[in-house]
């Protein structure tokens, strides 16, 4: 399976249609557009790992519970803000699907390491010449 596409099943999302909040006058009051989408992280079909790390990030919008709350509101229409809330949990699941790279623990060279020696040398250098002016 392609780790980089992990498609979310429609029937493992819970979308609802609320009022959106600010302005944006008569149409704000009246008509449902923003979207309200859950996503239940833990009794979803997505390999564990990824269910893991989803539920291991500190983000604000997933519960206690482990449920994910994206809410919609940047458009007019509901049918766009339903396909906004889906793309953004597309993006944090293909955030996390490919796992961390491990880093590898390498040592500095050995040309690195005379260049550290010679500059610490030159600064030494250097304030021992400070020194000297105030002793004098």
């Amino acid at each position: 399976m392609n780790m980089d596409a992990l498609l979310i099943k429609e029937d493992e999302v819970d979308l609802s249609a609320i009022r959106a909040q600010g302005a944006g006058g008569q149409n704000v009051n009246k008509v449902s557009s923003a979207i309200h989408l859950r996503y239940d992280i833990p009794a979803s079909s997505l390999p564990e790992d990824v269910k893991a790390r989803l539920l291991a990030l500190r983000d604000s919008r997933i519960t206690q519970d482990g449920v994910l709350v994206i809410k919609a509101q940047q458009h007019r229409t509901q049918e766009s803000n339903k396909f906004d809330a889906l793309m953004r949990l597309q993006a944090l699941v293909d955030s996390v699907a490919r796992p961390p790279t491990v880093r590898k623990p390498t040592r500095p060279t050995r040309a690195s390491r005379q260049r550290r020696l010679a500059d610490k040398q030159q600064q030494s250098q250097r304030k021992a010449q400070r020194r000297g002016a105030l002793d004098a």
